[in-house]
Order: structure tokens, then sequence, then C-alpha cells
């Protein structure tokens, strides 16, 4: 099954099995915690691979004017139902030059994008000069998801990231991601999520997430983590 076919199949469901759950909203609320500081009241922001709309609905509520976008009609189908921004069905690599303040990306979504450089190459001419993308990919490495499967010796699974590819998910580097956007875009900083915090597969109680939320931000653990935020500045 292809990563399309997979979320459309998963949209009906995909709120119960990740964003309401303890893991889903630690990382998530990580992730908010950095954007919150760089988009504001009346900013312009388009959100690539908005899913069923989390976080432009969070957006919308602090007065952010949001435009999604994503691939899957189901998952549009669903961010609609939330109101409070407009929402379209289109690939990452189809963006429109419309003209943003920032943009973002979360949850890996641009994982699962081909040509990377032709998203890109989409924002630089979509977002404002000096306008911030954030963007949140799934990482190379994660101690989690290779500690979880290697215990249980299923090797595939704990290495499945090495190489940088696994069937139609590509796992690029921060250096790899630096240079992609190097045409158009400063790297400013980036960060761990779901470093301490497990991957959703990891069942562990809310408490327990809870407190391991609080050392999930430590940066020499960042290389670690499940995902990387990275931010950048439109130059």
């Amino acid at each position: 099954m292809s990563t399309a076919a997979l979320f459309e199949r998963l949209a009906e469901r995909y709120d119960e099995l990740w964003t309401e759950t303890p893991v889903g909203r630690a990382q998530r609320n990580a992730v908010w915690e950095v954007t919150d500081r760089l988009f504001g009241t009346g900013d312009r922001v388009l959100d690539v691979g908005c899913g069923t709309g989390e976080d432009a609905a969070h957006l919308a509520g602090r007065g952010v004017v949001v435009h999604a976008v994503d691939a899957s009609p189901a998952m549009v189908a669903r961010a609609r139902a939330r109101g409070g921004f407009s929402v379209e069905v289109m690939r990452a690599e189809e963006l429109k030059g419309v003209g943003f303040d920032a943009a973002l990306s979360n949850f890996g979504a641009l994982n699962c994008v081909e040509d990377l450089g032709a998203v890109v190459r989409a924002l630089g001419r979509s977002v404002r000069p000096g306008g911030y993308i954030a963007i949140c990919v799934m990482g190379r490495f994660c101690a989690w998801e290779t500690l979880y499967y290697g215990v249980r010796f299923n090797f595939r699974k704990a290495g499945r990231r090495w190489s940088g590819r696994s069937p139609d998910v590509y796992y690029p580097t921060v250096a790899q991601l630096r240079i992609l956007f190097a045409g158009d875009f400063d790297l400013c900083e980036w960060y761990g999520i779901g470093m301490a915090v497990p991957p959703s597969y990891v069942k562990l109680p809310g408490r327990i997430v809870n407190l391991l939320a609080r050392f999930d931000r430590l940066p020499f653990l960042r290389a670690w983590a499940d995902h990387r935020l990275l931010i950048f500045k439109r130059t």
C-alpha cells in the first residue's frame, strides 16, 4: 500500500491513533512551543501537509490566517470540518506562489515527498523575504525505534531509517536539508522532537509520557529524536 493510500485509509481514525494520544499530544505541544514564537496574529501562514487540521486549527485560534493543503482528500475533508481556515487538496510539489508570511509542515509530511527540491522552490516563491518556515521531519536515526524493535529482534524495522529511504518514505539528514534549502533559506536552528517521548507505537501510560516530556528538549539528545524540527528564514 502506498503512503498516500495509507493516509486516505487512516484519515477517519488518525486523530484517535495519533493526535489525541499522550505521545501525539506531547510531541505536538513541543512543536507548538517553538512555532508559537514565530507565527503571530494576522500572519498569513501556509500549512503544507495539514492532515486533519490540528495545527491549522491551533494557529487559527491564535489569530493566524491559515491556508492549508494536503494531498489526501479524506484528510482535507476532516480538516474542513474544523472550520476557521481555508484548506484544499494539493500535493506539496504543486504549491502556488501566492504570498505568505510564513509556512509550516509538521510531522513527516515532507518525508513522503519524492521531489523535495520542487517543494523548496515553491516555498521560495511563496514565502516573503524575512519570513520563517518550520518543517518537522522524521529523522534518520531514532533511539526509541532502534531500541524498541531491536530488543524484539526485528532488525529490519530497527534500522529501517538508516539508509535514508524506506519504500515511499525518505529520511533526509539535517545537513542535507540545510544544503537543499540554501538557495532561498538560511537554517536558524533545529530541535529534536520525540527524544525522551517515544514514537506513537510505543504504548506508555499518559503520566509516564508527561514525565518524559519534561526531558524532551535536552539539546545534546536531539540527534536521537523521532523527529527534527528545523527553522529556516527566507533570505
